[in-house]
């Protein structure tokens, strides 16, 4: 195999193991979501609006603060992001001209185009990160209206439409930190195909600890469940 054919072969395996494992993630949610993370606390966070909600006169500064925690960390990512996008974007017009030293690192396709697909892939996962990431200052933003109705106490519809866009803001929330994932192997294209394809498989792995549960952490979760005020919430998968 010649060394510029390395870049079509062998990130489209890189990308290809990332995208299966979420499709696979995607998939486990909607069908057994108390089998990962992100269901379990959409299940979490339902309770959660449900039991406050009960009394949203006593418990509305609660809710506001917990929302300004999340607000301000998707502040901070889209912050990062949009900030990220833009010293690339100076970087490669600044240095379009003079690339041969930095080529120099790179085992694999060193041609302007590939060079050009790196950093223009890299800014797009950092613009996708912030878009999702504003996407769930606007949801929280409107929770923290809906959440501390007093005409909304003990109504099951309102309830369920605020813990509906509680959880469309997390989703956007999680959307934006796989991006943040996926810019990790984009940035190590830079240097190759190799340690873009690694990097991918290495993070699939990693994540499927981090996104799957076990018995103890699902008991726990469940036990803290009232399940008889629960049964009339929105099922997850309806969100």
């Amino acid at each position: 195999m010649e060394v510029k054919q390395l870049d079509f072969v062998l990130v489209s395996l890189g990308l290809l193991v990332f995208g299966v494992y979420h499709i696979w993630l995607v998939i486990t949610v909607k069908r057994n979501p108390r089998h990962t993370v992100i269901g379990l606390n959409a299940e979490s966070r339902c309770q959660w609006v449900f039991c406050l909600m009960a009394d949203p006169l006593k418990n509305g500064v609660l809710v506001v603060q917990t929302l300004r925690n999340n607000m301000m960390a998707s502040t901070l990512l889209a912050t990062t992001a949009i900030t990220l996008s833009s010293i690339i974007g100076v970087f490669v017009s600044s240095t379009s001209t003079n690339t041969s030293a930095t080529s120099r690192l790179v085992y694999g396709n060193k041609s302007e185009f590939i060079t050009s697909v790196k950093y223009f892939a890299l800014i797009l996962c950092f613009l996708v990160a912030f878009l999702c990431n504003v996407q769930s200052i606007r949801y929280y933003a409107h929770v923290s209206f809906l959440a501390t109705l007093p005409t909304s106490g003990g109504k099951k519809e309102a309830v369920e439409y605020a813990a509906r866009c509680l959880n469309r803001g997390s989703f956007f929330w999680s959307l934006g930190l796989r991006a943040f994932y996926l810019s990790f192997p984009l940035f190590l294209w830079i240097f190759g195909p190799i340690p873009m394809c690694a990097c991918c498989c290495l993070m699939s792995f990693v994540l499927y600890f981090l996104d799957t549960t076990n018995n103890f952490t699902r008991h726990l979760h469940c036990e803290s469940f009232k399940e008889t005020d629960y049964n009339s919430m929105v099922p997850v998968t309806a969100i």
